[in-house]
């Protein structure tokens, strides 16, 4: 009985899972890998740990194996290189884009990727290390140099003809830019211009203008601005405009996602995991979390003082050792609130660095606004429970809670970005501290002058 898709990928975790793979269990995988959809074996692969991921892509025919290989994240190919041996993935690395080629680079020791670029052929090595020259993080880094020469003097049929014979060695031929014959870049042209053109017309009658970036911008920035420029690549120039290369939609996809995932794993105080959940070692989930950990269990510490250096009028009044979370809670919250839309706003680059009286200033109104919302309520319940001096107390300190803290957590990605930290880094965990011990202090204060303490 043929099995489905989901039942295949069911036997194939069976059989992995098993502590000794015997080779009839081997012969079984291999069998039911032919037969499994493409997606499903690239997510099988990114499910499992290195070890076992190896195994998978040794089975698979070459041609699967190397599409396979390009799917994953270029930390988890890493680790399948380690649990191959490089001598059995020489060939995969070859069918990789050398931008893809790049990051795997970036991810393996010195002395396999040196021995991966001696394997080479001349132009790859060439192209290859040319992408290596420019910056980490600089779209440079991410373009791929596989782009068609395209002269505005040359035919539309010319071009096609030669889009057509050159098509499985170019990184995309569906947006193709225009340059003269210093390869300074003059404009682009599109696939569907060129069906919609007559043969006999130059490119220069069908030609558009084109966007650029530079090779030494960043390419987080440059990423998320095509993504949302509906283009589907990207001509990148050096310092004279000259073309060299070309960015596409696929790769400042992953780079977002990348970035994307890194904020959100910082937000949560833990380091971004480069690949699937399931496949990263228990040790290396352990090292993504346990320093954020220590930090923040370091700067904790800062709220127990507060709290001992207010231990009088804690003992006096008893009832405001029940307010405690909530306040602490208000305030931390507040301030992730604004942060997390400054840091949002900062990545599509709706905020500036020197827009940072502009921020300071509306989450200042906005988290007036919030505390005195929250005051108001906080006053009328407090005061029917507790009376109206722990009413006021409450009441005052929601409104000055709320509006330190979204000030603080607006302006804390901007002063992150300006002194070239990750905005993400100074979101929940260090802003959830900072404004738990200043609210502390703020609370007894007030308190103390409500109370006479």
């Amino acid at each position: 009985m043929q099995l489905t898709n989901e039942e295949a990928i069911i036997e194939l975790e069976r059989h992995l899972n098993r502590r000794n793979v015997e080779s009839d269990d081997l012969t079984e995988i291999q069998e039911l890998l032919e037969h499994t959809p493409m997606r499903d074996v690239i997510h099988l692969v990114e499910r499992q740990p290195s070890k076992r991921g190896a195994v998978l892509v040794r089975l698979l025919p070459p041609e699967r194996a190397a599409r396979t290989f390009d799917a994953l994240d270029p930390a988890h190919q890493a680790e399948i290189v380690a649990a191959l041996g490089d001598e059995d993935v020489s060939g995969l690395f070859d069918e990789l884009g050398t931008e893809d080629r790049v990051a795997l680079l970036d991810n393996l020791p010195a002395e396999i990727a040196d021995r991966f670029m001696h394997d080479l052929d001349e132009e790859e090595r060439a192209n290859t290390n040319a992408i290596l020259g420019y910056e980490k993080g600089s779209v440079g880094r991410a373009m791929s140099p596989d782009v068609a020469v395209v002269t505005g003097d040359m035919g539309v049929q010319d071009v096609v003809d030669k889009l057509r014979a050159d098509a499985d060695s170019l990184e995309t031929i569906y947006t193709i830019p225009v340059v003269d014959d210093d390869r300074v870049l003059t404009g682009v042209v599109g696939l569907k211009d060129l069906f919609k053109a007559h043969a006999r017309q130059t490119i220069d009658d069908v030609m558009g203008e084109s966007s650029w970036a530079q090779a030494t911008d960043d390419a987080e920035d440059t990423a998320r601005w095509l993504l949302s420029s509906g283009l589907l690549a990207l001509p990148i120039v050096d310092d004279d405009h000259r073309l060299v290369g070309i960015f596409t939609y696929d790769e400042a996809q992953d780079i977002v996602e990348d970035a994307d995932s890194e904020d959100h794993a910082r937000q949560g105080g833990s380091e971004a995991l480069r690949k699937p959940y399931l496949s990263t070692p228990v040790m290396q989930l352990v090292r993504s979390r346990i320093v954020w950990l220590l930090v923040l269990a370091v700067s904790a510490i800062l709220t127990v003082q507060v709290l001992g250096l207010f231990e009088d009028a804690l003992a006096e009044v008893t009832v405001l050792s029940l307010f405690i979370p909530l306040l602490t809670g208000t305030g931390g919250n507040t301030g992730n609130q604004a942060a997390t839309t400054v840091t949002r706003a900062l990545a599509l680059n709706d905020v500036r660095k020197r827009d940072v009286l502009k921020v300071m200033w509306r989450e200042l109104r906005v988290g007036m606004t919030l505390g005195a919302v929250l005051g108001v309520l906080g006053l009328g319940l407090a005061w029917v429970v507790f009376g109206q001096e722990i009413g006021i107390i409450i009441g005052a300190t929601l409104f000055c809670i709320c509006t330190m803290s979204a000030t603080v957590g607006g302006l804390m990605p901007i002063i992150a970005k300006t002194v070239g930290a990750d905005p993400a880094v100074f979101s929940n965990p260090f802003i959830s501290t900072f404004c738990d011990a200043t609210g502390l202090i703020i609370y007894f204060m007030i308190a103390k002058a409500v109370l006479g303490l």
